[in-house]
């Protein structure tokens, strides 16, 4: 009996459990499904947005930048902000991760493009944590989607503060707004300070944050993942914090941009309030990628005709930030997705 014992071990040794590989069968094979699947929906999500109405704009406002030597160099300056832009993103999630594992810089910028691919059909883009934590040992991926959505939240920490000091210092300056009474403004305004305070303190105590997340029954097995919440020092936060705020400043200035270009009749300095306003509403707003534009399309007007913003020019800087800062590494981002390595197997201890 012991022998049989003894021989059982050994052919377990060499051949591995059968249920473990049978999960890492099942493993690669959802994987080449999600991957697969995620690029088709982009490519057909992508061509049926870009062949209507909207996506023909963008190609034509693409064409009117490179109609003149103001445009070209206009759109290369766009495309080398859209460049820093995602090196910023990828750099915070970088430093997220430090607790978890360490990543390259070249493969975290890799992952952080891939990830849009995902979130070009999530609410918000919510789903782009999920391409990225893919590159991820599959042993610390469920530490890694805490410690992306921690970084999350400190972008839209940004983006809520600096909306609402942009809200606070049009009406300060008697701006014109879309809405024309003032109760709407002291709404909006006491809701973003609430949210914006709500979501600082839960970002500057991750602890605090886990506590919560724990009371959610789906997600108490997560308990051990979400440990990686306890790890961060207040120096880490703040520096994620600090890249958060340039990356705002970043996009944003891109929107000025091409504002600027387009003739939008806008001062520099009104038009970045309303650009962070825009922001402000837009993210309050749930969407899809591929509904994005019409809503931030919709929203930019609203904001900036009262100020004498020229619809056209308005529309065609809204649309072209939309392309480079979205569309164009979604597109490559499925690609990326697709074609990149990714692990099913934990490496070795």
């Amino acid at each position: 009996m012991p022998r049989m014992i003894r021989s059982f071990g050994r052919s377990l040794l060499l051949t591995g459990w059968p249920s473990l590989r049978s999960a890492s069968t099942v493993g690669r094979t959802v994987l080449i499904l999600f991957r697969w699947g995620i690029f088709l929906l982009a490519c057909v999500f992508l061509w049926k947005h870009l062949s209507a109405d909207k996506g023909r704009q963008a190609l034509e406002a693409l064409t009117y930048f490179l109609q003149s030597a103001g445009g070209r160099w206009g759109l290369l300056a766009v495309l080398a902000l859209m460049g820093f832009n995602w090196w910023l993103e990828s750099e915070k999630w970088r430093r997220m991760l430090s607790p978890v594992e360490r990543v390259g810089r070249g493969r975290a910028f890799v992952a952080t493009v891939a990830g849009t691919s995902v979130g070009l059909v999530t609410p918000n883009r919510t789903g782009e944590f999920l391409g990225r934590i893919l590159f991820l040992d599959p042993a610390h991926r469920f530490q890694g989607a805490f410690a992306t959505a921690l970084g999350s939240i400190a972008q839209f920490v940004t983006t809520m503060l600096m909306g609402g000091l942009a809200l606070v210092l049009m009406l300060l300056l008697g701006l014109s707004l879309p809405w024309p009474d003032g109760w709407i403004s002291a709404v909006l305004i006491s809701l973003t300070a609430l949210v914006t305070i709500g979501a600082s303190v839960l970002y500057m105590s991750p602890s605090l944050l886990r506590q919560l997340v724990l009371r959610v029954s789906v997600l108490r097995p997560l308990s051990d993942a979400s440990t990686v919440l306890d790890r961060y020092t207040s120096e880490q936060l703040r520096i994620v914090l600090g890249l958060s705020a340039a990356r705002y400043v970043v996009f944003a200035s891109q929107f000025v941009l091409l504002l600027w270009l387009f003739g939008s009749g806008v001062g520099a300095f009104h038009a970045l309030l309303a650009v962070a306003v825009v922001y402000l509403v837009a993210t309050m707003v749930p969407t899809v990628m591929l509904t994005e534009l019409g809503v931030r399309g919709s929203v930019a007007l609203a904001v900036f005709l009262p100020l004498g913003g020229a619809e056209v020019a308005v529309l065609l800087a809204t649309t072209v930030v939309w392309v480079v800062n979205l569309v164009l590494p979604a597109t490559v981002g499925s690609v990326l997705l697709l074609l990149a390595r990714i692990r099913t197997r934990s490496r070795p201890a």
